[in-house]
């Protein structure tokens, strides 16, 4: 299976660290977003990796290469200007094939093991979910769970984690180069049973600004 890692976003909420240090390059515990999650993908089997870039996109580029260091390989899609989640898939398509990928968000710190993903088969279904347990930032979650399969319902709701195995088939309808968000896709498909979810309750974290940043620091130094 193949992984695509969604990198090319400002990082807005990060700045001023971000006006000079893409996201993907932001260090925790001397490791950057982008390496640890390569390492921990190489680890886990997987060799072929997709990244979208958009911002800052040479350093990121300069700093990883063809992936040869991580023991896998690594092929790079570039964007103008971000593209948002399905846009960057969509354009990202041709290097990512026809079969369903792994999908991973490069602003997240996990202990998840991709391992249990490396094989998984998707059936009739357009994707398959890893949820958390709502944080604080985010309350009112994003779907509901039950009995594996991923909804709408009011409660309970879980948060999904930016952690997904996808079929190229969800994003079909978007145009190479458009601009498109991909959680409105993944609500239309719940809501035709066609997507199924898991629930981790291990270590998890939204690098989304410079609080979340120092919390996931000071609880990492605590923990080994």
């Amino acid at each position: 299976m193949k992984v695509m890692i969604l990198a090319a976003g400002r990082g807005e909420r990060l700045r001023p660290l971000t006006d000079s240090i893409p996201k993907p390059l932001v260090e925790i515990a001397g490791r950057t977003l982008l390496g640890r999650h390569l390492e921990c993908l190489a680890c886990a089997g997987f060799k072929h990796v997709v990244i979208n870039v958009s911002h800052f996109a040479e350093k990121i580029m300069a700093r990883f290469g063809d992936g040869s260091r991580e023991g896998m390989r690594i092929e790079w899609s570039r964007e103008a200007a971000p593209l948002e989640t399905a846009g960057g898939i969509a354009q990202a398509r041709a290097l990512l094939g026809p079969e369903p990928f792994l999908l991973v968000n490069a602003d997240i710190w996990c202990d998840y093991a991709f391992s249990t993903l490396s094989r998984f088969d998707l059936g009739k279904h357009l994707s398959h979910l890893v949820l958390v347990p709502n944080p604080a930032q985010h309350p009112a979650g994003d779907f509901s769970l039950e009995n594996g399969i991923v909804g709408s319902a009011p409660s309970p709701r879980y948060t999904y984690a930016g952690i997904a195995v996808i079929s190229p088939q969800l994003v079909a309808g978007i145009a190479a180069g458009s601009k498109a968000p991909l959680a409105p896709l993944w609500r239309a498909a719940a809501e035709r049973g066609e997507v199924t979810g898991e629930l981790y309750e291990g270590h998890w974290s939204d690098v989304g600004n410079p609080g979340r940043l120092s919390a996931l620091e000071a609880r990492l130094k605590k923990t080994p």
